[in-house]
């Protein structure tokens, strides 16, 4: 019903070495598996900049989404080219509520890992906040722990996570040789997260989701993005399952996205969506398609907004907590409704 709708080009292909050949172009498209060589900063005028000042230019960031009974987990190492972050937020789904960690960092205190591959390792590591991800992508695995202290407590958590389908893995182009890499994976929990003294267990309804993001925005850049991760009754079966939607700046839409539904042991395109924050309430969003594949509600009931005004720089990021309604469909036109799942989102603004 809806293939011919869905670009051949969002089929996965065999992943190159590297990401950047030895002529400094990048390889665009949709892959198969990780990269083992992540080179970006070997890119030929991925900006405007002189290549020499890439790494100024380059963000990285690795984050984890997991998905408990009662509260959604999400922590994150970035590296923005001058300086870090460290965020960890916890959404309590009872009371609506997100509580927050997010320091800036100093250079020395965080490091983004090579690739996902082998045990490579992104790490936080300051007085109040500390995250470590080890990567062993290559076995379908990653553990993920730290510990945070503030003005909102302490938070701990430690999970070990096994993927559970198919990897999502993007370079999208922003420009002629301007990548922006994305991969996204789906992985079953094992593990905890404790904030205040009061621990909550993973079981089997526990679903995460690893971000490994890595790119050169935009001097002026804006994306939206939601998602879910979980459990669902899918054609009879109880199975892990999720979604990724997201509008940024790709050049073409339809050959270069990172839409997708990920079902247990399988994964299906998308088609490219339109995110509409509703006039005059902020805290709902309307996701769409131009076909009838996509239509999701996002009833937000709390944030974390973080802003960096800073001369030159400036973020505005929203992280975003609620429930979703309305429907994704399969390829071949079967509705999955989404009524009643956690959304997770982002309404983000640079200009770096």
């Amino acid at each position: 019903m809806f293939e011919q709708y869905l670009s051949d080009k969002r089929l996965p292909i065999p992943t190159p070495e590297k990401v950047v050949d030895e002529n400094g172009k990048v390889a665009f498209g949709t892959f198969d598996k990780e990269f083992k060589v992540m080179n970006f900063l070997d890119a030929d005028k991925p900006s405007l900049l002189p290549n020499a000042l890439n790494k100024y230019k380059l963000t990285l960031w690795e984050a984890v989404e997991v998905n408990f009974d009662e509260v959604t987990l999400l922590t994150a190492v970035c590296d923005m080219g001058l300086f870090g972050t460290a965020l960890t937020l916890l959404y309590d789904k009872k009371s609506g509520k997100v509580i927050s960690w997010a320091p800036i960092l100093k250079k020395g205190e965080y490091a983004i890992s090579e690739n996902l591959l082998d045990g490579a390792k992104s790490i936080a590591d300051s007085v109040n906040d500390k995250i470590t991800f080890v990567n062993n992508f290559q076995d379908g695995r990653a553990d993920v722990y730290g510990q945070a202290n503030g003005k909102n407590g302490v938070i701990a958590y430690n999970v070990k996570l096994t993927r559970v389908s198919e990897p999502s893995v993007v370079v999208i182009p922003f420009g002629k040789n301007r990548p922006l890499y994305s991969q996204k994976d789906l992985f079953k929990v094992e593990g905890f997260v404790e904030v205040n003294g009061k621990r909550y267990e993973a079981n089997e309804n526990t679903a995460a989701v690893i971000d490994d993001h890595r790119g050169y925005y935009p001097y002026k850049a804006h994306y939206d993005w939601v998602s879910t991760m979980g459990t669902a009754e899918i054609d009879g079966k109880k199975q892990y399952f999720g979604f990724n939607l997201t509008r940024n700046q790709s050049i073409n839409q339809d050959d270069y996205n990172e839409n997708l539904i990920w079902f247990e042991g399988s994964s299906t395109r998308l088609t490219p969506v339109k995110f509409e924050h509703i006039a005059g309430d902020p805290f709902k969003w309307y996701i769409y398609d131009e076909h009838g594949m996509v239509k999701v509600y996002f009833d937000i009931t709390d944030e974390h907004l973080m802003r960096v005004p800073a001369g030159l720089i400036d973020i505005n990021y929203h992280v975003d907590f609620g429930t979703l309604r309305g429907y994704i469909c399969k390829p071949d036109g079967t509705k999955i409704v989404l009524d009643g799942m956690t959304g997770i989102g982002e309404d983000k603004s640079l200009r770096i």
